[in-house]
């Protein structure tokens, strides 16, 4: 057998950034315990010492570290410390999973086109907090989640992937939010997958897969 035949894998080194539990953060480690996934993760990292999914990343053997922002004069600062964390741990791309902080475009540029969030809604629309209100006060009849690269903007980057769920007429914000995270939990691993796996182009403000995967990237679970 060549040498060439035997040389491993490399899978990238992901970081995963938190403010609680992480609830994103299980599917994307379940995802990166099977031998084909082409990213590894190699870090949770969390803004607060007590968050209880550094506690969940421990328990699964992943290195964990806490930066808290509270002791720093600004957001660059904290930032810088973090940045520094990361190049320790030799990190490649970063997912947020409920990282409760506004990140400066001077973070955002180190990690441009590396750098992917979940949002609770189907973008661009509503961006921000309190989506699943927003969307029953609006009426809508399809909502959803979305997967995207992080700019300077907030919820405005590129589009990688999005699931769709229907809304009933039965709904309150907490039974619709069960739905949405659930498709979360598909599409977040799925698009890192992507990522890891160097199937994605960027094109203005256009994600462009070029996979086997691309009829994956909307996800339409069954009406309820």
């Amino acid at each position: 057998m060549s040498a060439l035949a035997t040389r491993p894998v490399h899978r990238m080194r992901t970081a995963i950034l938190i403010s609680g539990r992480g609830s994103n953060m299980h599917s994307l480690i379940a995802a990166s315990r099977s031998p084909d996934f082409p990213a590894e993760i190699a870090l949770v990292l969390s803004n607060k010492a007590d968050a209880p999914g550094l506690a969940a990343a421990k328990a699964a053997g992943i290195a964990t570290a806490a930066v808290d922002h509270k002791i720093y004069a600004g957001r660059e600062e904290f930032e810088r410390s973090m940045q520094a964390m990361l190049e320790i741990h030799r990190i490649e791309a970063i997912c947020l999973a409920g990282f409760m902080r506004l990140l400066t475009p001077w973070f955002v540029g180190q990690w441009a086109g590396r750098m992917i969030n979940i949002h609770p809604a189907l973008l661009p629309s509503y961006r921000g907090l309190h989506t699943h209100e927003r969307a029953l006060a609006d009426g809508v009849k399809i909502h959803g989640c979305t997967v995207h690269f992080v700019v300077p903007e907030m919820d405005a980057g590129p589009v990688i992937a999005q699931a769709a769920v229907p809304v009933t007429d039965q709904d309150t914000p907490e039974t619709l939010a069960v739905r949405v995270l659930a498709q979360e939990h598909v599409i977040y691993p799925l698009a890192l997958r992507l990522l890891g796996s160097g199937a994605i182009r960027i094109d203005g403000n256009r994600v462009y897969t070029g996979s086997a995967e691309d009829g994956r990237v909307l996800v339409v679970p069954p009406p309820v």
